[in-house]
């Protein structure tokens, strides 16, 4: 049987095991031997023996003896321009009572598609097909116009809500973790684990404009395992997925020199400085971080290693300035904050252990560990309700949602709206109102439920709609969301 030895995928994902690595061994070889739906990957059941699709399945699930290469050639040779931004219309094209701002963009992992979605009367407005395997949840322009997608194999797009239609598209790398947009919509930043790089782009179009090797201190490259966007310091924050160090990347024209060196002087006024400007100002650290979560003023990261350790970090003194008892594998990409009696608390859920641990920022102590049925991934709230909502995703529990009271910091009830199905990912409309469910299925649906009384309103059919993300809650940094 011949095999290509690059397995760089053309239209379709490259065949790396890391971009493959969420497909399960039985869908990888269904999908050998059926086919995928709606595109050109025709099915191999009849062709090839089941002990052939088997051998192929396996060696999809090994790593090329020589790495694949990706450069900024390749990057830039890439780009595709489906529309000139400067064509694009100044106001949105679907009807004016419709509001732009309480939008969902819904990502279906079923078969790769993503629906805009009215947020007032749940009716689909477009549903488009997306590069396989979206990644990191999308992230959008400050003005809520545009959203940008960051799939597994390498790929980010650019589009347009207004027009409702794709901007560009380029490929950054083989394997991206996530993307961040800077608060005043000029730059997009990618972070890669295949090569290990961050790809800086111009936002209006996609256009790449500088490539960063993510090389620790000790020479050595290492993936990238986040990078998200710190509004108010005018920065993007990266975490190292193989290096003890946390990385700042200003976007600010003024920003201070960076001195990577020691210094003597403690006005840092020795040694060879870079520009600050667009260049890695280096934190280390005594972990490697697998995750992490701003305060409400971004000067500080709470981060946690995959070895269960957590501590907060002052981004100011480039330190540590406490420890955090989180044990397990907290998902802090998936915290929420909030504010209650004059308090500022910070919750995450747990990917090893069924429990969600409130912690207050103010003196950075556990005040509560909620128990919940099962290892939960998501987390989400609103400022406009009392309660918190919490899958149990990873368990057996998979279709039990609890709802916390956000001011005794206790479970006041568990909702299960498909029985034996996946119910997780929790998103509000932009009043708070509604809750939108999402039952990880294929096909599955999207459950509207009142966030006051917790009853079924509405429900819509969807091809496993892993995460559904609010216009309006993601451009104010709403407390009870994902940044």
């Amino acid at each position: 049987m011949y095999k290509s030895p690059q397995r760089m995928g053309a239209m379709a994902p490259a065949l790396l095991p890391q971009s493959l690595e969420r497909l399960k061994p039985a869908e990888v070889l269904a999908t050998i031997r059926d086919g995928r739906a709606a595109t050109q990957m025709a099915g191999f059941a009849g062709r090839l023996s089941d002990a052939d699709i088997r051998e192929l399945a396996a060696w999809l699930a090994t790593p090329p003896a020589t790495p694949p290469v990706w450069r900024e050639a390749d990057t830039a040779a890439s780009h595709i321009q489906y529309r000139d931004p400067a064509t694009l219309p100044p106001r949105p094209s679907f009807a004016a009572d419709i509001d732009p701002r309480n939008l969902f963009v819904v990502v279906e992992a079923g078969d790769h598609h993503v629906t805009v979605l009215d947020g007032d009367r749940f009716r689909p407005l477009a549903r488009f097909r997306s590069r396989f395997a979206l990644h990191g949840g999308p992230k959008f322009s400050p003005d809520g116009r545009f959203v940008y997608f960051a799939s597994r194999d390498g790929w980010l797009s650019q589009y347009d809500l207004y027009s409702l239609q794709l901007v560009a598209e380029i490929r950054v790398g083989l394997n991206t973790r996530n993307l961040a947009v800077s608060d005043d919509g000029r730059w997009v930043l990618a972070g890669n684990t295949l090569p290990e790089t961050l790809v800086l782009l111009d936002a209006n179009g996609l256009k790449p404009v500088k490539t960063l090797p993510v090389r620790a201190r000790n020479g050595e490259l290492s993936r990238v395992s986040a990078v998200y966007d710190a509004a108010p310091r005018h920065s993007f924050v990266v975490a190292l997925k193989d290096a003890a160090e946390l990385w700042e990347i200003s976007y600010d024209p003024k920003a201070a020199p960076i001195y990577p060196g020691y210094v003597h002087d403690y006005q840092m006024g020795e040694g060879l400085a870079v520009p600050g400007y667009l260049n890695p100002r280096v934190t280390p650290l005594d972990m490697v971080l697998d995750d992490f979560f701003f305060d409400d003023s971004y000067r500080h990261v709470m981060a946690a290693s995959r070895d269960g350790h957590a501590e907060v970090i002052n981004l100011d003194a480039r330190s540590k300035v406490a420890e955090l008892p989180l044990d397990g594998m907290p998902h802090l990409g998936s915290g929420i904050t909030f504010e209650q009696d004059g308090h500022h608390y910070m919750a995450t859920p747990n990917l090893k252990g069924g429990r969600v641990t409130v912690l207050d920022m103010d003196r950075w102590q556990v005040a509560a560990n909620i128990a919940t049925p099962g290892p939960g991934f998501f987390l989400r709230s609103h400022e406009n309700t009392p309660y918190a909502w919490v899958d149990s995703m990873m368990s057996p529990r998979k279709d039990t949602l609890s709802i916390i009271d956000k001011r005794s910091f206790k479970v006041v009830r568990e909702l299960t709206l498909r029985p034996g199905k996946t119910n997780a990912h929790v998103e509000f409309t932009r009043d708070g109102r509604y809750a939108l469910v999402s039952i990880m299925e294929t096909p599955g649906e999207l459950v509207v439920v009142d966030a006051a009384n917790f009853r079924e309103v509405a429900a819509l059919p969807m091809m496993k709609p892993i995460g559904k993300y609010n216009v309006f809650n993601k451009v104010t940094r709403s407390g009870g969301t994902s940044h």
